[in-house]
C-alpha cells in the first residue's frame, strides 16, 4: 500500500479507529504458485498488549497455511467514498479538469500468528474477543468443560495475532487546497450515500499537510 506523507497519520489516529473498526480480511500466504487465502473476520484489538485476538472454525483451510507460514497481514478498510472529478477542481481550473479519486482509511497490521488450542486458552480468548463486542454483558462466559460452551471449544481453533509492524492510511485530500477540501465536505453532506457521512468527518478533521 502507498502512502503519501499527507495520507499518512500523525498520532495515534490508527489505533482510535481500529478501535471501532473491528471486522476485516486475514490475508495468509498461500501455497507455492497459488494466490494467498483470505479470510473475512471479527476480531478485538488491543492495543496494550499489541495483538489483535481472533478465531476460526477447525476445518478452516487457513489453518495448513497459517502454520507453514505465520507471517499474515490483517487488513481493515471503511469510510471510503467516491469523489467526482468537479469537486477536486482546483480555483482557476475549468470543473471538468477535475481528476476524481477514492477517499478511504486503510491500517494493515503485519502480524505473527500464534494458533491457540488448549482449551482454557480459547476459552479466554474468546471470553477477550466477546467482551469487545458485548461489553453490555448478556452472555455466559466460556469455560473449558463447562456449559454451555465448552463442548463447542473443540469445534474451533483460536488466533493471537501478534502485531510487528503497523501500516495506515487516511486519504481525505490532505494535499489539496482548504477551497477544493471544502467542497469535497459540502458534496459529501450534500450525496448523502452510505459511507459519505465518516468520510466527511475525515476530510474535515485532515489538515492540508495530513492525518
Amino acid at each position: 500500500m502507498l502512502i503519501h506523507p499527507w495520507d499518512a497519520p500523525r498520532d495515534d489516529t490508527w489505533q482510535r479507529w481500529l478501535a471501532t473498526h473491528d471486522f476485516g480480511q486475514l490475508a495468509v500466504n498461500g501455497p507455492p504458485g497459488e494466490p494467498p487465502f483470505v479470510q473475512p473476520l471479527h476480531f478485538a484489538y488491543d492495543a496494550g498488549r499489541d495483538e489483535a485476538v481472533t478465531h476460526l472454525a477447525r476445518p478452516n483451510p487457513l489453518w495448513p497455511a497459517i502454520e507453514a507460514a505465520p507471517a499474515v497481514l490483517l487488513s481493515v478498510v471503511d469510510d471510503y467514498a467516491f469523489v467526482p472529478g468537479p469537486w477536486q477542481a482546483e480555483p482557476g481550473t475549468p470543473p471538468e479538469h477535475g481528476v476524481p479519486t477514492s477517499l478511504y482509511a486503510a491500517v494493515q497490521l503485519r502480524c505473527h500468528a500464534h494458533v491457540v488450542d488448549d482449551p482454557a486458552e480459547k476459552a479466554a480468548l474468546l471470553n477477550r474477543q466477546v467482551g469487545h463486542f458485548q461489553p453490555e454483558g448478556g452472555s455466559a462466559r466460556a469455560a473449558a468443560g463447562e456449559a454451555p460452551y465448552g463442548r463447542l471449544l473443540s469445534g474451533i481453533r483460536g488466533l493471537r495475532l501478534e502485531v510487528t509492524e503497523v501500516r495506515a492510511k487516511f486519504k481525505y485530500a490532505g494535499k489539496r487546497s482548504q477551497e477544493v477540501r471544502d467542497r469535497i465536505a459540502d458534496g459529501l453532506a450534500d450525496r448523502r450515500q452510505a459511507r459519505d457521512a465518516a468520510a466527511r468527518g475525515h476530510v474535515l478533521r485532515v489538515g492540508p499537510t495530513g492525518g
